[in-house]
């Protein structure tokens, strides 16, 4: 295990971590919110679990994405901070004035328990995607330095950008895991933010990348077999 890579991606899932505890505390005032302690422990183990995980079997990419790159797309700038920041608290926060407010109407006790299954699911769905595709960076980069070059293995047979199919699932999922419909309104927009990213993305490795316009045409699909 390369440890220096490594740190780093940890360091930043234990802030997160707090963060995400003290929104579920201080917003919704109530320390025995159940929902959230589940999804807590889910979220935080299963990003240290990936971490290693992802450090012995595709040495370099945690290094690759322990921060933004020279090359990164100008216009990713805007996605990367809705995607992994202001989206994510959005959602949270929603959820936890929710709960604190009792908004009507309630989540169903099974609704939860199928949206964190689809959670369960989608993270797994995106790490198979991030364990096949060493260039899986956290933005939209060429990175000529690591001889980039197309994946079309394992989840890349079916859709062109499958771990973003992981993250619209796990977006949508997480606000009525955690028994709040109000908060998919944010999840909406991250959303919609992450299809538009889709486009430009396709866009840059259609223009840059070797080889991806023959994958393209093989593999049609951008997120959706079948569709789209």
């Amino acid at each position: 295990m390369s440890g220096g890579s490594i740190a780093k991606p940890l360091l930043r899932h234990t802030a997160e971590a707090a963060i995400l505890i003290a929104i579920f505390l201080l917003v919704s005032g109530r320390p025995g919110w159940v929902h959230a302690w589940i999804y807590v422990v889910f979220i935080q183990g299963f990003q240290f679990g990936a971490a290693i995980y992802l450090d012995r079997v595709n040495p370099g990419l945690m290094a690759e994405r322990s921060g933004i790159r020279k090359g990164t797309k100008r216009f990713d700038f805007v996605f990367v901070a809705i995607i992994a920041a202001l989206g994510p608290l959005a959602v949270w926060g929603v959820a936890a004035l929710d709960v604190r407010a009792h908004w009507p109407p309630p989540v169903p006790a099974g609704w939860s328990a199928a949206a964190f299954a689809v959670c369960v699911a989608s993270s797994f769905f995106t790490l198979w995607a991030m364990a096949v595709n060493r260039f899986f960076s956290i933005t939209v980069r060429i990175q000529t330095e690591r001889g980039h070059a197309v994946e079309d293995t394992g989840p890349y047979r079916y859709v062109r950008h499958p771990g973003y199919v992981g993250m619209i699932a796990f977006n949508f999922a997480s606000p009525v895991a955690l028994g709040s419909w109000r908060a998919l309104v944010p999840a909406a927009l991250v959303a919609v933010t992450l299809v538009v990213r889709t486009v430009l993305e396709d866009r840059a490795l259609r223009a840059e990348l070797t080889g991806y316009s023959d994958y393209a045409a093989r593999v049609p699909q951008r997120l959706v077999p079948g569709l789209w």
